[in-house]
């Protein structure tokens, strides 16, 4: 082989493992892009997850307090219904002593 052929096969062989190299790091940073992508969409998830259950908690301690106030209001209901109760059996005792008609 002579000095021309022996450059000729050289450059090719520099080309080829030139192109592999490219190929090769082409990967690698598509591959380190693909990885950032998902992690920055993972911290957009995590953080629109951590919103909504920001939200839900405002939600659920609004629903506590309606909750415990229609409570309340259903104590002071009954509270009401036994002394209205004890008044209509005070009444009925009244006119069963005045020789009324009794319920």
């Amino acid at each position: 082989m002579d000095a021309a052929t022996l450059g000729a096969v050289g450059t090719i062989v520099v080309g080829i493992a030139a192109a592999t190299a490219a190929w090769i790091g082409q990967r690698s940073n598509a591959r380190a892009t693909h990885q950032g992508v998902v992690l920055t969409g993972y911290g957009g998830l995590v953080n629109e997850l951590q919103e909504e259950r920001a939200d839900l908690r405002a939600k659920l301690t609004a629903a506590y307090a309606e909750l415990a106030g229609e409570r309340a209001d259903k104590a002071a209901l009954v509270a009401q219904i036994a002394s209205l109760r004890e008044e209509i059996a005070a009444r009925d005792r009244r006119i069963a002593e005045l020789g009324g008609p009794t319920p």
